[in-house]
Parts: structure tokens; C-alpha cells; sequence
């Protein structure tokens, strides 16, 4: 008789972050406030980063469970390493930061791409990543978790956006390249890549029945991302049910890059 796999007596819950400590980077509008309220209410203590104090506050205010409030620039490591001093000195420690903040997509070809705008685009959406990551290795534990935030527009790029894909595309292979580097600690390294998403970083192409007609008519279910379709991919690799998946791109985009 085949030998049979040994049933554990329980599974890991997928997405259970009760009791987290989690960064949130980007964390004032847009996705990252969405994330911030999918975590708190999820039971996860959340320290909000993003550039102005004020707007983190307002998000703070909004949640049911423990925050705190770092403001700050994401672009310089220095303050990268105040943040993850300041969840350890708060709490004791840290278990997932998540590399959220971001430039909206420059829309030019490369003649009308100034090249100040794409070296602030890669500085903050790829650069930063990797401050954050390399402050957050240093104070996450055996079973942290690392977890990015990329874009169908990484592995899809469109026509006037090399800039904003360049540095998505960046961030797949700096995920992977983390993976490696920190799997002996225990630390898993993680993309979540949104597809097109009811969000102000949408509002052009929705406003312009063309651009939109064209982002749906790619999307294979035919509508813009919910609010409610985004936070449990991030919570499943916040979770220990991720605990074996490092190196991944997690694609949520309702069948974008299908079409």
C-alpha cells in the first residue's frame, strides 16, 4: 500500500492576521487606505506610512484597531529605519511590511518622458521598495513577510508608460532576488499585482469612455476591481497559510492579462 501523507491535526487559517504587526507604506489614500482598513478589521495592529502626517491621522481615525502614524518619505532609508524602530519600540517586533506606496503612471512616449520624471517614478516605486525591505529585514523575525506592490502593467505595459511599468516590472525581479537572499531567515518576499481598480489612480481612464472601453474590453469579467476583491490576496501572504510561497507574483486583476 502507497504510503499515505500525514494528516496535521489543523491547518493554518488562509488570511488570519489577527494580531499582526503590520507596515503599510502609501497608507494615506487609494489602495493603501483599503489596506489599512482590510487589516484593522481583520485584527492586525497597522503602522501607517506615508508623507503627510494630517492624511494619516485622518486614516487612523477611521479604524477599529491599533495604528501608528509614521510620516515620512519613503525614498530615503534613514527614515525607512526609523519606521521599523518604531513598530519594534511600539510593539515588540514586526511580522509583514508592505511595500505599497507609489507614483501614478506618467502618460508620455519617450520624447515627452523628462528624465527627472522617470528617475522619481523608479526612485519612489522601486527604490523605495527596496529601503523598505532591506529596514524590514532587519527586525522581522523566522516567518516575516515582505510583500510588494506591483501592477498588471509590470508584465502588460502600455503605450506611455514606461516609466510606471519599468519600475513594476523592477519591483518582480527584486522581489525574487529578496526571496533568495532572505529565505534562510524565514522571510518570505511576495508581489501582489492589482489589475485596473475603482480607485483615484483609475480616475483618468474612467473619466475618457475610450480609455475605459479599453480597460474592460482587456478584462476578462468585464468590470473595474471592488474594494472588496483586493485585501485578502495581501492577507493570504500576510497569513501562515503562506507560509511556503516566496518569489511570487499573486495577479488579481479579474482576468486582465488574460486577453
Amino acid at each position: 500500500m502507497t504510503e499515505q501523507i500525514e494528516i496535521p491535526p489543523s491547518f493554518p487559517a488562509s488570511g488570519d492576521v489577527r494580531g499582526r504587526r503590520v507596515v503599510l507604506t502609501g497608507a494615506s489614500r487609494g489602495l493603501g487606505r483599503l489596506l489599512a482598513h482590510g487589516f484593522s478589521q481583520a485584527g492586525a495592529l497597522v503602522a501607517l506610512v506615508a508623507r503627510t502626517e494630517a492624511d494619516l491621522k485622518a486614516v487612523a481615525a477611521e479604524l477599529p484597531g491599533p495604528t501608528l502614524v509614521c510620516a515620512g518619505d519613503v525614498a530615503d532609508d534613514a527614515f525607512n529605519e526609523s519606521v521599523a524602530d518604531a513598530a519594534v519600540a511600539e510593539w515588540g517586533g514586526l511580522d509583514v511590511w508592505i511595500g505599497n506606496a507609489g507614483i501614478s503612471p506618467v502618460v508620455a512616449g519617450p520624447r515627452r518622458t523628462e528624465p527627472a520624471v522617470f528617475r522619481d517614478v523608479v526612485e519612489v516605486n522601486l527604490t523605495a521598495a527596496f529601503l523598505g525591505a532591506r529596514a524590514a529585514s532587519r527586525v522581522l523575525g523566522d516567518g516575516g513577510r515582505i510583500i510588494f506592490t506591483g501592477s498588471v502593467l509590470g508584465e502588460r505595459p502600455g503605450r506611455g508608460l514606461s516609466a510606471y511599468s519599468a519600475s513594476k516590472a523592477g519591483l518582480i525581479g527584486l522581489a525574487k532576488a529578496l526571496a533568495l537572499d532572505l529565505a534562510s531567515a524565514g522571510i518570505t518576499v511576495n508581489v501582489v499585482a492589482p489589475g485596473w481598480f475603482d480607485s483615484p489612480l483609475a480616475d483618468g481612464w474612467k473619466r475618457n469612455p475610450t480609455l475605459e472601453a479599453a480597460v474592460l474590453g482587456h478584462t476578462a469579467q468585464g468590470r473595474w476591481g471592488a474594494a472588496t476583491d483586493l485585501a485578502g490576496a495581501y492577507q493570504f501572504l500576510a497569513s501562515d497559510a503562506s507560509a511556503f510561497v516566496t518569489g511570487t507574483v499573486l495577479t488579481v486583476d479579474g482576468g486582465y492579462l488574460l486577453t
